[in-house]
């Protein structure tokens, strides 16, 4: 159906007279005519009668016409939930649970007046698609990986460097320790079966692993961190890693450690991902609140794979 028409028919309506419609719409009286007959003949009805004051609605006019505003508003409703600056700013932060979300939940009360949705998607390549399509505005990723640089359109920053901490249980060897080196996890397991293979976090994983000796292990499924949890509370022989602003909650009767690690630290890099055509004005608002919200990159004593640099 022509909205067009079906907006001209409104305005008849309304107005009572064509001649009047086609002045409130910027048209000639001659326009008017044709969209009022087009649709009539699309519906094959009559929806006016001429009358000496004007046009009057037949009984078919009369029971269209609620129906026609309705159709009117639907359309205006359909457009603003895809104009910039009328639509949500979508952004994708892996998971609840991890430091991008936390970001966007400060952010979030530093504007409260810019609308949000929240999205989790599983790698850089399915986020970078959906900047790409559109389907999102932004997302945060640990994005350099060797051989897989961005496509050109898409911009990035570096937002926060997460330090990493040992997870344990109390009958840990290193369970006590206030903090460890890197050195000092040589020889123990560290069990970690959320690492896909393909991913970026796997890829920075792995290259820790290179660099200093680790034994990092991802074998079995993964149940969640709950599970997680669970065997590293009960089992000694085994610890995680996490960063230090992912947020876990445990029994108490687990009684886990989180223990800072240095020497250097390894430092997870979260960056803001974005197409550089993207016009939402809230992606402004977004960067300006990271940027100076945020840690400085690259400090002293800390580590990240050599293939990651500051953008």
């Amino acid at each position: 159906m022509d909205l067009e028409a079906v907006r001209t028919f409104v305005a008849v309506a309304e107005a009572g007279q064509f001649q009047k419609a086609a002045a409130d719409l910027s048209i000639t009286q001659q326009a008017v005519s044709k969209r009022v007959a087009a649709l009539e003949r699309a519906l094959g009805v009559r929806l006016f009668t001429r009358a000496p004051r004007g046009a009057e609605l037949t009984i078919d006019g009369q029971a269209f016409l609620p129906h026609a505003r309705e159709l009117l508003r639907v359309a205006e409703r359909a457009s603003a939930s895809v104009r910039p600056g009328r639509r949500p700013l979508r952004v994708d932060v892996i998971a609840s649970r991890v430091a991008p979300s936390a970001l966007m939940r400060d952010f979030h009360r530093a504007h409260p007046e810019i609308e949000l949705d929240v999205v989790m998607l599983s790698d850089v390549a399915t986020a970078v698609a959906a900047i790409r399509s559109g389907a999102i505005d932004a997302s945060f990723r640990a994005v350099a990986m060797p051989g897989r640089p961005l496509p050109e359109d898409i911009e990035s920053v570096r937002v926060l460097d997460e330090p990493h901490q040992l997870l344990t249980g109390p009958a840990h060897a290193l369970a006590n320790a206030r903090s460890v080196t890197l050195a000092d996890l040589t020889g123990h397991r560290i069990w970690m079966p959320g690492l896909t293979p393909g991913t970026e976090w796997t890829a920075y994983y792995d290259a820790l692993v290179a660099e200093f000796g680790l034994t990092i292990e991802a074998t079995g499924p993964n149940f969640g961190s709950d599970a997680l949890l669970d065997t590293v509370a009960d089992t000694p022989a085994l610890a995680t890693l996490t960063t230090a602003r992912t947020r876990l909650v445990w029994p108490t009767g687990h009684d886990l450690r989180r223990i800072p690690v240095t020497d250097p630290t390894p430092v997870y890099p979260h960056s803001l991902l974005w197409h550089r055509a993207n016009p939402h004005p809230a992606l402004p608002a977004l960067r300006t609140h990271l940027a100076t919200t945020t840690n400085d990159q690259d400090t002293a004593g800390t580590w990240t794979p050599g293939w990651v640099t500051p953008h």
